[in-house]
């Protein structure tokens, strides 16, 4: 009986893998002989578990920082009252010009007095005609020859007479228009020769000292703001004066949700005028901050800005943060400790509780 070839050979290969198996040598998959062979890919899986995840981080330390909140407005005269007539009549003369300082009782015009002076001279008459039949009937009534519902009468006519003639002496009064505080004139005023009925305005007087820098403030804001607080206004023309703060509106707009506040400059040369845009600024009490990039911001599970920093145990914290202002050179933040080590450099690639092995930035490696 012949045997095959295939049995001869797979009888031999049976036999190799059997000695080979019974010396105990074995070649594993994508592990090299030499000694600096290149790790298999679950060598590599397994060290890559065992080794910590890298961040750059950097040492922040508090600052003292002196906040200056901003407040945005304009100016407003402490008085600005428009001088109308209460009387109908021509302008007859004008003593004081546009743009001219006055004082309080200063003529700012004066309207024809008609009939005026006569009426005043008529009702002189009717008055001492009365105080002469007062005396008369207080006379018979001593002596018994008239009674008293007579006196009585004769008194009434002369408090009526008495009457009259102050209606027509104020009557006159008001044909003579006076500034009713110190200021300048603001253009137009009534022209000599016009008509003016009453109601109508002879001039309008500014009263520029004080003046006054009003704004709104956040209802966030506005508990940093106290009453004679100091503060720098800049006007928009190049001025800059220093005031304080006179009021602080009690109720909130409720609109905009934000109070308005006056703050009182002195302006005894005039130089800030009416009506201009300013900017307030009302230096804070001191506080502690941080100056960062904002590079480094980030934002929580919950959504909450902040940043990522490494405690003692090297393991990743997240601190929520308070934005407080912005520079040229970076952002200040309120709410961190005085000092913290903040990830500078992978604070996304990690998790909160995260054990890292934080590198300092070279400037601090190489203290």
């Amino acid at each position: 009986m012949r045997v095959k070839v295939s049995y001869i050979l797979a009888a031999a290969l049976a036999a190799g893998i059997g000695f080979w198996m019974y010396t105990g040598t074995m070649v594993i998959g994508g592990v090299g002989d030499s000694e600096h062979a290149t790790p298999s890919p679950a060598q590599r899986v397994s060290q890559a578990t065992d080794t910590l995840f890298r961040v750059r981080v950097q040492r922040l330390t508090a600052k003292d920082r002196q906040a200056v909140l901003e407040v945005r407005g304009r100016t407003e005269a402490e008085a600005k009252v428009a001088v109308r007539t209460v009387t109908t009549d021509n302008v007859l003369e004008r003593p004081a010009r546009e743009g001219s300082r006055v004082s309080a009782g200063d003529i700012l015009c004066v309207l024809d007095r008609g009939t005026r002076e006569a009426s005043v001279l008529e009702a002189k008459a009717v008055l001492a005609q009365a105080k002469l039949d007062h005396d008369a009937a207080t006379q018979l009534n001593s002596k018994g020859f008239t009674a008293e519902t007579r006196v009585a009468a004769a008194l009434a006519q002369l408090d009526a007479a008495s009457a009259r003639l102050k209606e027509a002496e104020l009557e006159l009064q008001r044909t003579v228009i006076k500034s009713p505080i110190d200021g300048v004139i603001e253009s137009p005023m009534a022209e000599v020769g016009a008509h003016l009925e009453k109601g109508d305005i002879c001039a309008t007087v500014i009263d520029s000292d004080p003046m006054i820098a009003i704004g709104q403030v956040s209802e966030l804001d506005i508990s940093h703001v106290s009453i004679d607080m100091p503060a720098t206004v800049k006007l928009v023309t190049g001025e800059t004066l220093e005031g304080k703060v006179r009021y602080i509106s009690p109720s909130a707009n409720p609109d905009t949700k934000t109070f308005r506040i006056e703050v009182e400059l002195p302006n005894p040369e005039g130089k800030a005028r009416d009506g201009v845009t300013a900017v307030t600024m009302l230096s804070l009490p001191a506080e502690k901050a941080h100056l960062i990039s904002p590079a480094i911001l980030t934002l929580n599970d919950a959504g909450q800005v902040g940043i990522r920093a490494v405690d003692e145990n090297n393991k990743t914290v997240f601190y929520p943060v308070k934005v407080l202002d912005g520079e040229q050179d970076g952002m200040w933040l309120g709410g961190l400790p005085d000092e913290v080590i903040a990830i500078t450099v992978g604070q996304e690639y990690v998790s909160d509780g995260q054990i890292v092995e934080p590198v300092f930035e070279t400037a601090e490696v190489s203290r």
